[in-house]
C-alpha cells in the first residue's frame, strides 16, 4: 500500500504539471513526452530487489539520482558512478550475457542444454541432457537437468523479452512427483517476471505450455532483421534443386517457342551453372537435339542462388513459360 500511495502521489503531481502547462503555453505545444532511457530505468528497474544501479556517465548518474530522490531518498544512494578504465559492460560481464542472449543453444551448469527457436506462431524450447549423462540413477539425472532447464527458461524469457506462446519440451519423466517439482520450479521462477505469465502443467508428452505478455518486440526482433538472401528461412535451395528447375523451365520454353526462337540464353548463379555443366550436360544436349535449338549460358555472381532468367539470345527479351 505504501508504494501504491507513493506512485499515485507522483502521478498526480505529474498530471498537475501537465494541466498547468496546458493553461500557460500557447497552442500548439508539447505538454508531455515519453520518458527517455534514463527515466525508464528509474521507473521500471530501480525497485527494492535492485541493490544498486551503476552508470559510467556522470551526467546520467546525477539525473538518475535527482529522479530517484523525488520518489525515495533512501534509494538515491543506490545510484553509483563507474569511472574504471575498462568498459563497464566488460567489467561486470554484461557483454558476454548480451552475446549469449542471441545464441540458439544455452548450456546449463549440469552439462545439459536448452535450444531456443523463435517462430511466427510460438517459441519452442527443447531440453537435452547433453554432457550430463549422470551415474546409474537416470531418473535423478533427468530431474536435475529439467529443474535447471526450468530456471534457465524463465531467465531467458526475461533476458530475451520473449512474448506470446512458449512451449517447453522437457525430458520425459515417469515419476509424477518429479513432473510436479519441475512445474512448481517454473512457477516459482516466473514470479520474478514483471510481465504477466501463465503456465500449465506438464502434459503426458513432457510438454509445458505457457504464455508471456508481449509488451514490446523481443530482443531478437529489435536487433536482427530477416536475411535478404534467404528471406528469413535460414536455408536456400541446393544447386541440384535449382538446376532441375532450370531444366524444366527450358523444356517448357523451348517447346513453346520452338518455331520462332532457336537461340536461348540462360543467366544464372555461377554455382548453379557449374552444376549444370558438370552433372547435367547430357540433359542439356538432349534438349538442344529435341527442339533443334541452341543454349547459351552466362554466369552472374549478383544473381541469387535460386534465381535464373531465360532470354532470347538475339533480342534479349525475357521468355516466360
Amino acid at each position: 500500500a505504501r508504494y501504491f500511495v507513493r506512485d499515485l502521489s507522483f502521478l498526480l503531481e505529474q498530471w498537475s504539471k501537465i494541466e498547468q502547462q496546458i493553461k500557460d503555453l500557447p497552442a500548439p505545444a508539447r505538454v508531455f513526452e515519453e520518458p527517455d532511457l534514463v527515466e525508464r530505468t528509474v521507473r521500471d528497474f530501480l525497485t527494492d530487489e535492485i541493490d544498486e544501479v551503476i552508470c559510467d556517465d556522470h551526467a546520467a548518474v546525477e539525473r538518475m539520482a535527482s529522479l530517484v530522490g523525488q520518489i525515495s531518498r533512501r534509494a538515491k544512494s543506490r545510484v553509483k558512478h563507474y569511472d574504471g578504465a575498462a568498459p563497464i559492460f566488460e567489467t561486470f560481464g554484461v557483454q558476454k550475457q548480451v552475446d549469449d542472449a542471441f545464441h540458439r543453444q544455452v548450456w546449463l551448469r549440469c552439462g545439459g542444454y536448452i535450444v531456443i527457436d523463435e517462430t511466427e506462431a510460438l517459441v519452442a524450447v527443447d531440453v537435452n541432457t547433453g554432457r550430463n549423462k549422470g551415474g546409474r540413477d537416470v531418473e535423478k539425472t533427468i530431474l536435475q537437468t529439467n529443474l535447471e532447464a526450468a530456471d534457465e527458461i524463465a531467465r531467458q524469457l526475461r533476458l530475451r523479452n520473449i512474448g506470446g506462446l512458449v512451449i517447453g519440451d522437457f525430458i520425459d519423466m515417469k515419476n509424477r512427483k518429479d513432473q510436479q517439482m519441475v512445474y512448481q520450479r517454473m512457477r516459482e521462477r516466473l514470479k520474478r517476471d514483471k510481465a504477466k505469465t501463465h503456465v500449465l502443467q506438464l502434459s503426458s508428452l513432457g510438454l509445458m505450455e505457457m504464455t508471456r505478455q508481449r509488451a514490446q518486440e523481443s530482443l531478437n526482433d529489435s536487433i536482427y532483421e530477416n536475411c535478404p538472401y534467404c528471406e528469413g528461412r535460414g536455408v536456400v535451395k541446393t544447386a541440384m534443386s535449382t538446376s532441375v528447375e532450370v531444366h524444366r523451365a527450358l523444356n517448357s520454353v523451348m517447346r513453346k517457342y520452338q518455331d520462332t526462337i532457336h537461340e536461348i540464353r540462360v543467366i544464372l548463379n555461377p554455382e548453379v551453372l557449374k552444376r549444370l555443366k558438370e552433372e547435367d550436360e547430357e540433359l542439356l544436349v538432349e534438349l538442344e537435339r529435341r527442339y533443334a535449338g541452341r543454349l547459351m549460358f552466362r554466369a552472374d555472381p549478383s544473381f541469387h542462388s535460386e534465381k535464373f532468367v531465360l532470354t532470347d539470345a538475339n533480342t534479349g527479351a525475357e521468355l516466360k513459360m
